[in-house]
């Protein structure tokens, strides 16, 4: 019996699968398959699943459709009670599936499970416990750059998941959707999240769920593209789930907050991608804004705590870099 699909999305990935397949390979939960979604590879990555891992589900893709794109491929190939969405450039720990599922399976209001990610090459260095957002529309990873602490056990309720490593219940996903391939890819996770929250569902935590991560091993951090849909995915996310209340309530200081991070990666480093990915972001705010009334009635019908109570507190923002320094 499939209990849980994981799902692998690769485009020119060879280099890292050996390594990621052979850790799920080890996992003490047994119930579960392995979709992969080539998403045009030419390094031979789908010949190489066929000789090396012939139990896998490849989808194969004939160019990049995206990470968002590519994931939903496999959500709906898939029947399973769980979809795990993993990267490729990712190393698993043997207890990592049971935990997730453990910790998640019995609380049917639970959607969402995050992952301890740890920096590949700094495994002392957290990457990510899941996603944190303030009142401005900002997404960081909760607790990156902090240090590891294996004595830390318990799980505990977080706004989301990263992607990168996660844990999401069917039933979520057919209430609210699943991810949105306008994103292509970065933050598609949060707006997903994001729609979760507003429907009532919960996200865990779970430390003893751990995996090493080589952080942006398919876009280099700060590069153009990486920058440039960045920008344009936080125009749409928040335009797409805010409520419309404090939405106008919060307006100018999210745009006081957005022209301070422009300006900054302007004239500290030289990068307008930033600017044109929020350019590109308002031009197609007339086709996301379509999305909000149906997003928005999940929200009537959240009775649970409110999804504002899972926000992170607001710094100024001077300090907002110090959340990334650790991914220099």
């Amino acid at each position: 019996m499939v209990q849980v699909s994981v799902v692998i999305v690769n485009w020119n990935g060879l280099r890292l699968m050996e390594q990621c397949l052979g850790a799920l390979t080890e996992q003490t939960f047994s119930e579960f398959e392995i979709i992969v979604v080539d998403n045009g590879s030419t390094d031979g990555s789908v010949d190489w699943l066929g000789e090396h891992h012939p139990s896998v589900r490849v989808i194969r893709n004939d160019e990049n459709l995206g990470f968002a794109a590519a994931n939903n491929q496999a959500i709906r190939a898939s029947t399973a009670e769980f979809v795990v969405t993993l990267n490729n450039d990712t190393r698993v720990e043997p207890g990592w599936l049971e935990a997730l599922v453990r910790a998640v399976q019995p609380d049917p209001s639970v959607g969402m499970g995050a992952c301890k990610m740890l920096f590949a090459d700094r495994p002392e260095m957290i990457n990510s416990t899941g996603i944190n957002l303030d009142r401005v529309g900002i997404a960081w990873d909760r607790s990156g750059g902090e240090r590891d602490d294996a004595a830390e056990t318990e799980p505990r309720e977080v706004f989301g998941p990263s992607a990168g490593a996660a844990l999401y219940r069917r039933a979520m996903l057919d209430e609210i959707g699943s991810f949105d391939e306008r994103f292509f890819m970065y933050l598609e996770d949060v707006d997903l999240a994001w729609r979760a929250r507003l429907a009532g569902w919960r996200c865990l935590y779970v430390p003893s769920s751990r995996v090493y991560h080589v952080h942006s091993a398919s876009a280099r951090e700060g590069s153009p593209f990486k920058n440039r849909l960045l920008g344009r995915n936080k125009v749409w996310t928040i335009a797409k789930n805010y409520p419309l209340d404090k939405l106008l309530l919060n307006l100018p200081l999210i745009l006081l907050y957005d022209v301070a991070a422009v300006v900054f990666a302007v004239v500290a480093r030289g990068d307008t991608y930033a600017l044109r990915g929020r350019w590109e972001g308002l031009r197609g705010l007339r086709e996301v804004w379509q999305d909000r009334r149906s997003i928005q009635a999940l929200l009537k019908r959240n009775v649970g705590r409110p999804w504002t109570a899972y926000l992170s507190p607001l710094v100024p923002p001077w300090r907002v870099p110090s959340r990334f320094r650790h991914l220099a």
